[in-house]
């Protein structure tokens, strides 16, 4: 009798509970006073919660400035006295020379003094940048923190670091082609259709690249198929050093995929790169003989049948080497094109074998025969830089167009060691 009772006040506790969760749920008032209470509850939590990660947040943001500012303070000064003495060096030329005895001369030191005042100024700019940031940040603390000086203070220290990168970096761009633009060339391997979409890839990687750059890069050619990706394109980057950047990037790139047949295996896909000197200011200075190269038209790489080609090939009989203009609206431009791209390519392999004259150089390898960077995204995400030895966690990033540090990693490469 009792245990029945008891069965019964539990009964009755459970439903009388269940109504007035309902009436609870089912009423307005009651349901907004809930939630009030619960958000009441909530509140302190998530205040000191957002307190405590905008305090970090701006501790993080002072740490990069300060970082941004100490660098600046070191370099600048030196930086700025070495480019004002050969800004001077380079008047004192212009003073001493008469420049009508040899125009194209002329015309390199007129270019040398202009590069050299810009450089002056920015540098000038970048110690203000610098002092703008300092000062920013020391009202933000007097004014009880304020976020938005932190953040107006920061945007100031990354274009100085920006700046203090790219200086640094021509700093060690002494090769003779350096400071010229670049042809980038891409081609897919034996019309296979996951080397054309990587070909794709590849070339948006380098337009996202020039674009973080501040430039603007140009697809004056491309060979599209059929599945959305590239069987050839031809990119221009007409601003000074981008040859100096990229020419690590010359070889193999490749990435793996899942094989169709054996899910347990994975296979390679291709796509060449080849970089060579884009001549903004001035021509190669190289002669061909006309019976060392073979001239051919090829057919329109586009969809447009009823567009008459316009396209040039040629080739450079000695070398093997072939290059090709199909950007322009006339043959004779193509090929005037063309020639001057197989000139910067002969001058570019003589300079790396060491060469005096384009007799000297023997039929190359073939090109597909090496890797120069793995981009694996598994198991393990990593861009693996064979030239440099330099590997990369982010490949997607890569993929976006963040090659610093890959170019960053070539160039202290190419740099002679020291020894103590």
């Amino acid at each position: 009798m009792a245990a029945d009772s008891l069965r019964t006040g539990l009964l009755f506790n459970e439903t009388q509970f269940k109504n007035c969760r309902n009436f609870s749920n089912k009423n307005p008032r009651t349901r907004a006073a809930a939630n009030f209470s619960s958000r009441a509850s909530q509140e302190p939590l998530n205040d000191s919660k957002n307190k405590f990660y905008k305090e970090l947040g701006m501790f993080s943001l002072r740490k990069r400035i300060e970082d941004s500012v100490l660098r600046a303070e070191m370099l600048t000064p030196t930086a700025l006295e070495l480019e004002e003495a050969n800004h001077i060096n380079q008047e004192e030329v212009i003073r001493d020379y008469d420049l009508w005895d040899d125009l194209g001369k002329s015309n390199d030191i007129l270019i040398k003094l202009a590069n050299s005042a810009k450089v002056v100024d920015t540098l000038r700019d970048l110690k203000y940048k610098a002092e703008e940031a300092k000062l920013i940040t020391e009202l933000a603390e007097t004014d009880a923190i304020n976020y938005e000086l932190f953040k107006q203070a920061y945007s100031a220290s990354l274009d100085v670091n920006k700046f203090l990168d790219k200086y640094e970096m021509s700093k060690l761009l002494k090769e003779p082609y350096d400071m010229e633009g670049a042809y980038i060339t891409l081609e897919s391997k034996c019309s296979d259709v996951y080397s054309e979409r990587w070909t794709g890839q590849l070339a948006q990687m380098y337009m996202k690249w020039a674009e973080r750059q501040g430039h603007t890069g140009r697809i004056v050619e491309r060979c599209p198929s059929n599945n959305g990706g590239l069987k050839s394109a031809t990119i221009e980057l007409e601003f000074k050093f981008a040859y100096g950047y990229l020419s690590g990037e010359r070889g193999v790139h490749s990435t793996t995929r899942i094989s169709k047949n054996t899910p347990a295996l994975s296979e390679a896909t291709l796509a060449y790169v080849d970089v060579i000197p884009l001549f903004i200011e001035s021509s190669p200075d190289l002669s061909i003989d006309d019976v060392d190269i073979l001239v051919s038209y090829p057919p329109n790489c586009d969809k447009n049948p009823s567009r008459a080609s316009s396209a040039v090939q040629i080739q450079h009989i000695p070398t093997g080497f072939q290059v090709q203009s199909t950007g322009e609206r006339s043959r004779f431009a193509n090929k005037i094109k063309a020639i001057n791209r197989l000139k910067a390519k002969l001058l570019v392999v003589m300079r790396d074998r060491g060469l005096s004259s384009v007799k000297s150089i023997n039929k190359c390898d073939d090109k597909w025969s090496g890797v120069t960077r793995k981009y694996v995204f598994r198991p393990t995400k990593m861009v693996h830089d064979l030239k440099s030895g330099s590997q990369f966690p982010d490949v997607n990033g890569v993929l976006n167009g963040k090659l610093d540090p890959l170019i960053a990693a070539h160039i202290s490469s190419r740099q002679p060691s020291t020894v103590d």
